[in-house]
């Protein structure tokens, strides 16, 4: 796996949900990775963003990531995901392009599911 900037932020997530849960009328799946993605924001802007993900928000009519931007000074930050047109997942160094709300869902559950199995374990 090359080194990317991502890759040097790989770290546990100490601050992360550890349980879904549900806020009002949003469903939220705890995810956690180091994500590079290219987004484009409201007024039609392209960036490149690191991001420490820590939930997956999904509510009516839209999806968002949520984590900490690692540039951005304003830590904690939510990304609508129908924005997101490339992710690189750092750890893997997987690039999905396409269907970037279904890979982000699977992950979390993948994630839920190692959670239960270790909780099982103990």
């Amino acid at each position: 796996m090359a080194t990317t900037f991502a890759t040097s932020l790989l770290r546990p997530a100490r601050n992360a949900p550890v349980e879904e849960r549900i806020e009002g009328n949003w469903h939220v799946y705890p995810l956690e990775g180091a994500l590079e993605l290219d987004y484009v924001d409201q007024a039609g802007n392209p960036s490149r963003r690191w991001v420490l993900a820590r939930e997956l928000k999904v509510g009516p009519g839209k999806m968002l990531l949520g984590g900490i931007d690692i540039l951005s000074d304003d830590g904690y930050r939510g990304f609508r995901v129908d924005r997101i047109q490339r992710l690189e997942d750092a750890e893997t160094g997987l690039v999905v392009e396409h269907n970037i709300l279904d890979w982000l869902m699977k992950q979390a559950e993948r994630q839920n599911k190692e959670r239960r199995k270790k909780l099982q374990q103990a």
